[in-house]
């Protein structure tokens, strides 16, 4: 009896599920198929974003001739046999075989377990305790010793209690699969059967974090936040993560004023449910080295003032100011709110020098929008069969998006080019070259990928923004859009040129344009001025990564949260509010906005950023003509309508790539690209105020000596 006799409508597979007939498509599992139905089926070791491993026999059902219960998490629908006459395959899953078949895996799996969620973390969002209680029974017939599993040691990130796990192999999937890092196994058979990691070493994939999400029970949690918090005690806030420029969406999890864990939310366009470590463990650093009110720097020592001194000595200076010698920063954390006000302000003094591009790439909207974003957007990715890297790392600067890319080399639908380092990204690369120059071997074909992207129905090619630093980042952009244009990836519904931002400030800052027009000067030549005393008056709203050790004898104020390199030269500190502490908008590589929300209250005298720019018109005698976040937001949707569209995304013209590639370009660099993400732990004022990722990024470094042989 062939599968025609059971299709439905559309030709679709139907099915008799506890009674009612349903359609489901081609290729869906059984357990995907009863709760289409509306029936939940339990599960441990089944995820939707991993391979089948079959493991854990929770998600029984029963099936109308077969002898046994089945796994429905490893049948697929189409391998159903249908009726003697025709008719649909039958399924149960509220029999009593059936649930006597799930109390007796329940009972398997609890016969080594310790019982032991009193002191247990995941105690209240355990899914072991969840089915035990929903699928189990209310005693058991065992009265032996359980075993034991000694404790593995996998780094400062993860906790493990071995004893407690129940070998579902999520994680040892998620790493494998998903992360790229072969770095967790299953070894052993039948009682002797554990978890662990290879050569008992520390894993050191950026997105480890994501098995404490995925463990169904307690054998893996998280170290920092051990015996800290109940997650019932805890106000959840759901917010953006401002690690990286890709806008991952995220829990916010506080407690009396503090900020105790942050979990990521589900978003399949942005992140799907992954976060990195970075954003995962920095909530620490938000604690440390805070700015809780203004200071004022008199001879050479910083002392404590109030906001009234502050604000106006700020004012003073800014008005007797030059404003060809006056300049402003924008850092990488940076809302679109503040930039917005920042700007107001700039304007009404007639300010030029402004920039928001601290690692000083030429990016611009003079060059159409579409030169700015990642056009193919997040999701594209998984259409791409063809990927070309210039000058970027994505494991470091963009881990999300580097799982994306592995995604889709795993399942052998793409292949990955690198100009650059020729760098580990979890997946195999073809290394084209390491400079610029080397783009000539893809457009006169001298390299054998440049055949592969030819042929490619959905080529991408991204450029990282050490590609697009100083004199020849013009000309690297005009010429990757050249061979953007040259490779077909402009085509019908395609716009295959992307650049990947680091910064989560960046596309917002360029969208309000934040950039120096006319005479004004761009980060470098501001900062150099200021080395010779050509700058008098410099405003660093959150920009740490520029070199502040010599920035002459300009007036510096630092408005930010954390007190790094730029509260160190500061004259005049004005603390603001971190980004689980304000409600904010900020554009993500996509140009996809979205909004953080306050989860706690900036610490003591410290104020949101907006505000503290609002009474500085104020006391420069130029107000704005708004009094609250509201009023601001309407008049910067006036101005920036992009702003206004929340979690939408509006596609920019891939026309504009294509006038790009005509422009004139001149000899291309012959020098290495360099890496723009050295230390993947240390790239913000959170994070190197963090504890944990100090600790990280220690631990990193050792590892690379040691590989080197450059260590003592």
């Amino acid at each position: 009896m062939g599968l025609r006799w059971r299709k439905g409508k559309n030709n679709m597979p139907k099915l008799n599920i506890n009674g009612t007939e349903i359609d489901v498509e081609d290729g869906t599992t059984v357990l995907q198929a009863c709760e289409q139905a509306g029936y939940e089926i339990p599960r441990f070791c089944y995820h939707e974003r991993l391979s089948i491993a079959g493991n854990c026999r929770m998600c029984l059902v029963e099936v109308k001739g077969m002898p046994k219960p089945i796994a429905s998490c490893a049948m697929n629908v189409n391998d159903l046999r249908p009726g003697p006459e025709g008719q649909p395959p039958e399924i149960s899953t509220i029999t009593a075989p059936v649930k006597k078949a799930r109390e007796g895996v329940m009972e398997f799996l609890l016969i080594n377990h310790p019982l032991d969620c009193p002191i247990c973390d995941q105690g209240g969002e355990c899914d072991l305790q969840d089915q035990a209680m929903a699928y189990g029974d209310n005693s058991s017939r065992y009265d032996e010793n359980k075993r034991a599993v000694e404790d593995k040691n996998i780094g400062p990130l993860i906790k493990t209690q071995m004893t407690r796990c129940i070998h579902c192999t999520r994680c040892v999937r998620f790493m494998t699969e998903i992360a790229g890092v072969e770095e967790l196994g299953l070894i052993g058979r039948g009682e002797d059967a554990e978890i662990t990691t290879y050569l008992e070493k520390g894993i050191t994939s950026e997105l480890s974090g994501n098995v404490i999400d995925l463990c169904p029970v307690g054998a893996l949690t998280s170290k920092p936040f051990a015996f800290t918090a109940r997650p019932w005690e805890l106000t959840k806030t759901e917010s953006i993560d401002v690690m990286d420029a890709v806008g991952s969406n995220i829990r916010v999890d506080s407690r009396s004023g503090e900020v105790m864990r942050i979990m990521p939310r589900n978003n399949d366009a942005v992140n799907e449910e992954w976060i990195s470590d970075k954003s995962r463990f920095v909530w620490d650093g938000l604690r440390s080295q805070r700015l809780d009110r203004p200071y004022i720097r008199e001879e050479g020592d910083l002392r404590e003032a109030s906001w009234d001194e502050a604000l106006n000595l700020v004012a003073t200076n800014m008005t007797s100011t030059v404003p060809r010698k006056a300049a402003m920063i924008v850092g990488d954390l940076a809302t679109a709110e503040e930039i917005f006000s920042l700007k107001l302000l700039a304007e009404r003094l007639e300010w030029k020098n402004i920039d928001c591009r601290q690692d000083g790439t030429i990016l611009n909207k003079e060059f159409g929008e579409a030169s700015t974003l990642f056009n193919s957007t997040i999701e594209g990715i998984d259409k791409a069969d063809a990927i070309l890297l210039i000058g970027a790392n994505t494991r470091l600067e963009t881990p999300v998006i580097n799982a994306r890319i592995r995604g889709r080399w795993a399942l052998g639908q793409v292949q990955v080019g690198v100009i650059g380092a020729d760098e580990d990204l979890t997946y195999e690369t073809h290394h084209i070259g390491h400079s610029p120059a080397d783009l000539s071997k893809l457009g006169d074909g001298t390299s054998g990928f440049a055949e592969i992207l030819r042929n490619a129905e959905y080529p991408m090619i991204i450029i990282g923004g050490t590609a697009l630093q100083g004199e020849d980042g013009v000309n690297n952009l005009i010429a990757a859009a050249k061979l953007a244009e040259g490779f077909g990836a402009m085509k019908q519904g395609w716009n295959g040129f992307n650049i990947l931002h680091t910064a989560a400030s960046r596309v917002a800052g360029l969208e309000l344009g934040f950039v120096p027009t006319e005479s004004g000067l761009a980060t470098n030549d501001i900062v150099a001025q200021a080395k010779n005393n050509q700058i008098d008056f410099l405003y660093l709203l959150g920009a740490d990564e520029i070199d502040t050790s010599n920035l002459g004898d300009a007036f510096v104020v630092y408005q930010g949260s954390h007190g790094d390199a730029g509260a160190s030269c500061a004259d005049v500190i004005l603390p603001g509010a971190a980004y689980t502490e304000k409600n904010g908008t900020y554009m993500n590589l996509e140009g996809r906005v979205q909004h953080t929300n306050r989860a706690i209250f900036p610490p003591n005298e410290a104020k949101d950023d907006w505000a503290i720019l609002r009474a500085l018109s104020a006391a420069i005698g130029k107000p704005f003509g708004f009094n609250n976040l509201n009023e601001l937001r309407t008049q910067m949707y006036n101005s920036n309508p992009k702003l206004a569209a929340v979690n939408s995304l509006e596609k920019a013209d891939s026309q504009e790539i294509i006038k790009l590639a005509s422009k004139d370009i001149g000899e291309l660099s012959n020098e290495t690209l360099p890496i723009c993400v050295e230390d993947f732990y240390d790239t913000n004022p959170i994070a190197r105020a963090s504890k944990v990722m100090t600790e990280m990024s220690a631990i990193k470094q050792q590892s690379a000596e040691k590989a080197t042989g450059t260590h003592d």
